[in-house]
């Protein structure tokens, strides 16, 4: 389909560039431009002149109009709407791009009135390439290219300095500065440095409140107090106090406040895991869940816990970590009134009482509660004890049960019964211990009703039951 022009010298403009008459030369790199507007454009990428900066988070630009695409991300302004799925967008481009997602079905039922969308539409075809092995379209081949590196397992990109593998050079380029400690991205601001750009921009937005907000009254919230950059983000924050949910699951009817949660929470239907760790394998649904995965094997702990110095990955077990100092337990069990600092021990605890034992040992057809004592449970098939104790050279799987086993020989009894003054090693012993002066006897067997105070002395007492039974 022929373009059309409302003016000549448009029409004229454009007719160079069918033509081989580039006037306009680039004595750096000799690429010719046939308009003078993109040859000054083009020159702007050499001298890496950004004059057109971002109010809000210092950010600059070589183009006026890259500057004003930019001011809607501020803004969350998103004026083009898919007409097929509803999705919307800050800039027509991206709209263009995520238009090839569609199947070329599509345009007979969405009444498209645009010509220009409509031949995009009945391009996808040709610019669609499918993964062969999970199925996932792509727009573009080298984006397919990347993927089926997921599947592969292959790291053409690899570190000079320590040998690690990446599947795409970005995430090497990435990962290179974590060797030299170099952070070339300083704060104009307060002069700390960054060792990638993006965390830098993300920094900068630290101090918008200072230059948004001369009087010091940034955005907050009256109910809890939390503080926002800017007020779309406060807006959205309030419907977590309101308690609105207007976007529902269709699956499983659960409810959220805001179309992105929602969207997020799909996934874990699909049971997609687009975003792999190149470390381990493993896959997760979220990108951010993949970003604080990372930290476990970088042993990076940035959540230092002030009181007893603590460090942490990830900042959720931080904040419950600090439960731990105020004995704040809101958690609470509706059958037996047990506390819990976390919601997620709450949902492990409720499964004691229903007996329910999910993961079984394939080995011994043990059952387990909980997918964490199955794995610490697989250690005992093996014979792999890694964690060798220094004093008696026992050996053990766990690296938490080496530290429990280094307490006996330093003698070490820090669990003080407040009654006696007796000290333990464990502070499950203590607990136990306790009951010798409540008389509490809360193992009770079954057969013939005898109560222990200690767990260990109840399994030995059902045994002489078993030898009963027999010997009859």
């Amino acid at each position: 389909m022929a373009d059309t022009f409302s003016y000549r010298n448009i029409f004229k403009t454009h007719l160079r560039t069918h033509t081989k008459d580039k006037v306009h030369v680039c004595e750096i790199c000799n690429k010719v431009f046939p308009v003078k507007y993109n040859f000054k454009k083009h020159l702007l990428t050499h001298s890496k002149e950004k004059p057109h900066v971002c109010e809000t988070c210092s950010k600059g630009f070589s183009t006026k109009y890259n500057l004003k695409l930019h001011l809607l991300t501020h803004t969350n302004e998103k004026p083009h709407l898919c007409e097929i799925c509803g999705k919307d967008f800050s800039q027509k481009s991206n709209l263009k791009t995520h238009l090839l997602t569609h199947t070329v079905e599509m345009p007979l039922e969405s009444g498209i009135e645009s010509s220009h969308e409509s031949n995009l539409l009945t391009r996808t075809v040709e610019m669609s390439f499918k993964c062969e092995v999970c199925g996932k379209i792509f727009s573009y081949k080298g984006s397919l290219i990347t993927h089926l590196r997921i599947h592969t397992m292959e790291k053409p990109h690899v570190c000079y300095v320590c040998g690690k593998g990446f599947s795409q050079k970005i995430h090497l380029k990435i990962h290179l500065p974590t060797h030299s400690n170099e952070k070339p991205h300083i704060c104009e601001k307060c002069g700390k440095g960054f060792s990638h750009k993006n965390t830098l921009q993300k920094h900068l937005l630290t101090h918008i409140v200072e230059k948004s907000n001369p009087c010091g009254t940034p955005p907050t919230c009256e109910v809890c107090g939390k503080v926002f950059s800017y007020k779309c983000n406060l807006k959205q924050h309030l419907l977590t106090h309101t308690n609105e949910k207007n976007h529902m699951c269709e699956v499983c009817g659960k409810g959220f406040s805001q179309k992105s949660n929602l969207k997020k929470h799909l996934l874990n239907h699909t049971m997609e895991k687009p975003h792999v760790c190149e470390i381990c394998g493993k896959g997760f649904s979220r990108k951010i869940g993949l970003k604080t995965h990372l930290l476990t094997h970088s042993d990076e702990k940035p959540y230092v816990c002030k009181v007893c110095s603590k460090g942490f990955s990830q900042k959720c077990n931080f904040k419950t970590h600090l439960l731990t100092h105020t004995n704040e337990k809101p958690y609470a069990c509706e059958e037996c009134g047990k506390g819990f600092s976390d919601k997620g021990n709450l949902k492990q605890h409720l499964v004691i009482h229903t007996n329910e034992k999910p993961h079984t040992c394939d080995i011994c057809c043990k059952g387990f509660s909980q997918k964490s004592n199955l794995k610490r449970h697989l250690l005992t098939h093996t014979s792999d004890n890694t964690n060798v104790c220094e004093v008696c050279g026992k050996g053990f799987a766990q690296k938490f049960h080496l530290k429990t086993h280094l307490l006996i020989h330093s003698d070490e009894k820090p669990h003080v019964c407040e009654i006696c003054g007796k000290g333990f090693v464990l502070k499950y012993n203590l607990k136990a211990h306790l009951h010798t002066h409540t008389k509490e006897k809360p193992h009770v067997c079954e057969i013939c009703g005898k109560g222990f105070a200690w767990k260990t002395n109840f399994k030995a007492h059902l045994l002489t039951h078993s030898i009963d039974k027999f010997n009859s």
